[in-house]
C-alpha cells in the first residue's frame, strides 16, 4: 500500500467533524468522498458534496455535474476515470443546508486535517480546476482578486497550474449571461487543456 492510498483510506474513514468539530459537529454521518491516483494530471477542486453526492458516494452527479462535464468537454466515462481525473473538494462530507436549504460552506476541518498532506502526494498534478470561492481562496491566495467575477476574468494569469471557475450550478445562469467572454474566451481553452492533460 502506498502513502497516497494510507492517507486516502485515512480521509475515507475521518470524523474529525462529528467528533472534534471546530463548531456545531456535522449532523449526519460522515461520508468522504474525493477521488485520486498517482495518475491523474488533471484535477477539479470543488466545494463539497451536496445531498445527492452524499447518498451516492460519487462527486458531481448531479445537473451541476452535468453541466461540469460540458465546460470541459469529456464525456462521463472520462470524468470518472481517476487515472486520468483528480476530485479533492475544499470539504470531503456533506456539511448539511442552511435555513432556506442551500448547502452549507465546506467544513474548516477538512481542509486543515487534509489538504496540504494530500497534494503533497499529487505532485504529478498539471492544472487544477478550482470551482468556486472555496476552492480559489485557498489554493490562490493572496492572488485572489477582490471577488469571483475578478478572479475569473483573471484566469489568464493563473496559469498553467489553475484555471479559475464559477460554481457550474443553476444558480449562476444569470452569472453566465452576464459574463459572455467566459464562454467565448475561458472554455475553448479550458477544453483544450483537459484534452492535452487527459489524452
Amino acid at each position: 500500500m502506498t502513502k497516497l492510498d494510507r492517507l486516502t483510506a485515512d480521509i475515507r474513514s475521518c470524523r474529525i467533524c462529528v467528533e472534534s468539530p471546530l463548531k456545531a459537529p456535522l449532523p449526519h454521518e460522515p461520508r468522504p468522498v474525493l477521488r485520486v491516483s498517482r495518475k491523474a494530471r488533471l484535477c477539479i477542486v470543488g466545494q463539497a458534496p451536496g445531498t445527492r453526492v452524499h447518498a451516492s458516494g460519487t462527486p458531481f452527479t448531479d445537473p451541476s455535474g452535468d453541466r461540469l462535464r460540458d465546460w470541459m468537454g469529456v464525456t462521463s466515462e472520462e470524468f470518472y476515470d481517476v487515472s486520468r481525473l483528480a476530485i479533492v473538494p475544499m470539504g470531503f462530507c456533506f456539511p448539511g443546508l442552511d435555513a432556506k436549504g442551500g448547502d452549507l460552506p465546506p467544513r474548516r476541518e477538512c481542509a486543515e486535517a487534509w489538504r496540504e498532506q494530500l497534494f503533497g502526494l499529487l505532485p504529478q498534478i498539471e492544472l487544477t480546476l478550482l470551482v468556486g470561492l472555496y476552492a480559489q481562496a485557498w489554493h490562490l491566495g493572496a492572488a485572489r482578486k477582490e471577488n469571483l467575477t475578478a478572479t475569473v476574468a483573471a484566469w489568464r494569469e493563473y496559469g498553467p497550474r489553475f484555471i479559475p471557475l464559477p460554481h457550474p450550478s443553476w444558480r449562476n445562469n444569470a452569472w453566465i449571461r452576464k459574463n459572455p467572454w467566459f464562454e467565448a474566451e475561458l472554455l475553448p481553452v479550458l477544453r483544450r487543456e483537459v484534452r492535452r492533460l487527459m489524452g
